[in-house]
């Protein structure tokens, strides 16, 4: 072996080194939900007017190094705003909370785009389970001595897959089949 060839070997070493430590820094580890720092919100269209509506108790984990993101929606925890529309979301013909209390999600596939990120993965919803793809932004930043992640994104769903308007509701002249799902989540890192 030549000193070129123990430099060259040293270099890429070197340059291996600190490509994973800057990958490693960007990336980081596990992350979990700060839930007083985040919205989950559902929009939908009724006789042509958006509606909007959110969840109260959900959680999520993410870790970018992994590839894994988990959510997982107590469907109970909904609110529109309005006691009447809350009581008919909530039973048989919509949610049917009483039956299907959770709505799951867990990213297959994690990739990365140009402008972000896309999970691929099954959705389950009134026990339905269908594979959705759902577009997010993801962006860190050190506060107080902590890693504080925040994921952002949407996506939109067909209700109708999922069950989700039975009877009268199947019907779309009145109640729009596509529902925005949009989440701002602020997350902190299990290592600090």
């Amino acid at each position: 072996m030549t000193v070129t060839d123990t430099l060259r070997r040293t270099a890429l070493w070197l340059v291996l080194c600190a490509c994973t430590a800057a990958y490693a820094g960007t990336i980081g580890p596990t992350y979990t939900l700060v839930a007083a720092h985040s919205s989950l919100t559902y929009t939908f269209k009724q006789a042509g007017a958006a509606n909007v509506g959110r969840f109260k108790t959900f959680s999520v984990r993410f870790d970018p190094r992994a590839g894994t993101l988990a959510v997982v929606i107590d469907m109970r925890s909904f609110d529109t705003g309005d006691g009447q529309r809350n009581g008919l979301l909530g039973g048989h013909d919509f949610f049917d909370v009483a039956r299907y209390p959770q709505a799951r999600f867990r990213a297959a596939r994690l990739q990365k785009t140009t402008t972000g990120y896309l999970a691929t993965g099954p959705l389950t919803l009134r026990g339905v389970t269908h594979t959705v793809e759902v577009p997010f932004t993801w962006r860190t930043v050190q506060r107080g001595g902590r890693n504080i992640g925040t994921l952002d994104g949407a996506a939109v769903i067909r209700r109708l897959e999922f069950g989700v308007g039975q009877g009268q509701w199947r019907a779309t002249e009145w109640l729009g089949n596509a529902v925005t799902v949009r989440f701002t989540l602020d997350m902190t890192s299990a290592a600090g």
